[in-house]
């Protein structure tokens, strides 16, 4: 199945080389040029002869800019995989203008930082016709630990807000009860020990916590890109009463002020002093 990617930052790169590695044809393009394997000058080109198109930037902003351009060169049949994280309003919006094409549009964010994605273990939730789910399935299916069908198209961009503001608190709850340790004289050695035996220990509190000892906020997920799927969240959210989101909302605007948008998100930590 010839594909293409549009967006190549930490995952759509990672992506575009593991596909490229089994041998798929893999057009790619991103809006800064770039020197990658099988790189066009535009998405048109890139798209021209793809069954299966993925879009992986960085806002809904920038899936839109990604769609003028390409709309009117899509073809009935051809496949448009959005897994950029945006809300199931512009997901719908987004799928009305590709069905407007007779292309088939997939609801395909994911979960799953840099480690994953060069694990092949990233899981996708998908929203769309099971249909369309299987024709892409060889291809998604190379890169993913789990493909988990939510429902119909809007459903998985929900249902992965719903789990980037779960490991936003989960991270939080881990800096400060962590910080509590260590301004009581424990270590770092005795606290992540306690915690591996402990009813709270995450996958999260795994693959974090060798950043947090070491000071590394090298970026495995941004902080700008976590803010930003926050903020999607506490629009879709409006009137729901979500204390503690609210205070982790304002936590992230004051990481943003501190000019840590490139960092990872454990950068936060550092606001604990």
């Amino acid at each position: 199945m010839p594909t293409a990617i549009l967006g190549l930052g930490i995952i759509g790169s990672i992506w575009a080389r593991n596909l490229q590695s089994d041998g798929i044809t893999v057009n790619t393009w991103n809006r800064s040029k770039k020197d990658f394997p099988g790189f066009c000058d535009s998405p048109i080109t890139a798209i021209i002869n793809a069954e299966l198109i993925i879009i992986v930037v960085a806002d809904p902003h920038a899936v839109q800019e990604v769609l003028n351009q390409i709309l009117p060169s899509l073809k009935p049949n051809q496949i448009v995989m959005q897994s950029s994280t945006i809300s199931a309003e512009w997901t719908l919006k987004f799928a009305g203008q590709v069905s407007a094409t007779g292309a088939i549009y997939l609801d395909a964010p994911f979960t799953g930082s840099k480690p994953a994605a060069e694990q092949r273990k990233t899981v996708f939730y998908i929203g769309g016709e099971l249909s369309a789910i299987e024709k892409a399935r060889p291809i998604i299916s190379k890169q993913a630990l789990q493909i988990l069908h939510v429902g119909p198209i809007g459903a998985a961009s929900n249902l992965k807000l719903a789990m980037n503001m779960n490991i936003a608190l989960v991270m939080e709850a881990l800096s400060e009860s962590r910080r509590f340790a260590l301004s009581q004289g424990l270590s770092d050695e005795i606290f992540f020990e306690a915690l591996k035996n402990n009813v709270s220990r995450s996958g999260l509190c795994d693959l974090k916590e060798m950043k947090l000892r070491n000071h590394d906020f090298s970026p495995q997920f941004s902080l700008k890109h976590m803010n930003k799927d926050l903020g999607l969240a506490e629009n879709t959210a409006k009137s729901l009463d979500l204390p503690m989101f609210g205070t982790l909302k304002k936590i992230y605007d004051r990481g943003m002020e501190k000019g840590w948008a490139e960092q990872d998100f454990t950068v936060l930590d550092q606001l604990l002093g």
